[in-house]
């Protein structure tokens, strides 16, 4: 017999996937969150504003970086960190479209992309802004990697078998 919350023809989804799938969540959040501050920045700030939100690591301190004065180079920045911050709040939405499907159906598809794609996303801002000091080292730039592994290693030990 099947439990009364699930879904007729779905394989059971166990705690372990459900729970890597609310990692995956919170993960989604804090990217949405920064895609908005972005936004935001684009919008009230000027390109320095977008650029604190870059820069401030060991190897590039905000008050050693310089940012332009000329108009033109200043947009183009504006643009590009705004697309940077957007693409950065994309990936949110996939995550919790992904978590959705891992919790709600045990999705092997959607863990496999949130492995990959999202791998892509945190690994690459890892390697290339947090590991050379490029961004300040703190909490809020560390933990959405940390967020992203745990939630890969939880979620295979709840998904159905393949059958």
């Amino acid at each position: 017999m099947e439990s009364s919350n699930q879904i007729q023809g779905q394989p059971k989804v166990g705690k372990m996937a459900k729970a890597g799938a609310l990692f995956l969540v919170l993960w989604g959040i804090l990217h949405i969150w920064v895609g908005a501050a972005g936004a935001l920045q684009y919008v009230t700030g000027d390109v320095g504003s977008l650029w604190k939100m870059l820069v401030g690591g060991k190897n590039a301190p905000f008050n050693a970086v310089q940012i332009t004065t000329d108009a033109i180079t200043a947009n183009a920045q504006k643009h590009l960190i705004l697309n940077f911050c957007l693409d950065v709040g994309g990936y949110g939405v996939l995550g919790i479209i992904l978590a959705w499907l891992i919790f709600s159906r045990g999705s092997w598809p959607a863990y496999f992309i949130a492995l990959i794609a999202i791998g892509i996303c945190d690994l690459s801002f890892a390697f290339s802004m947090v590991t050379p000091g490029i961004i300040e080292l703190n909490w809020g730039t560390v933990s959405g990697p940390i967020i992203w592994v745990i939630a890969v290693i939880l979620i295979p030990f709840g998904l159905p078998k393949n059958k």
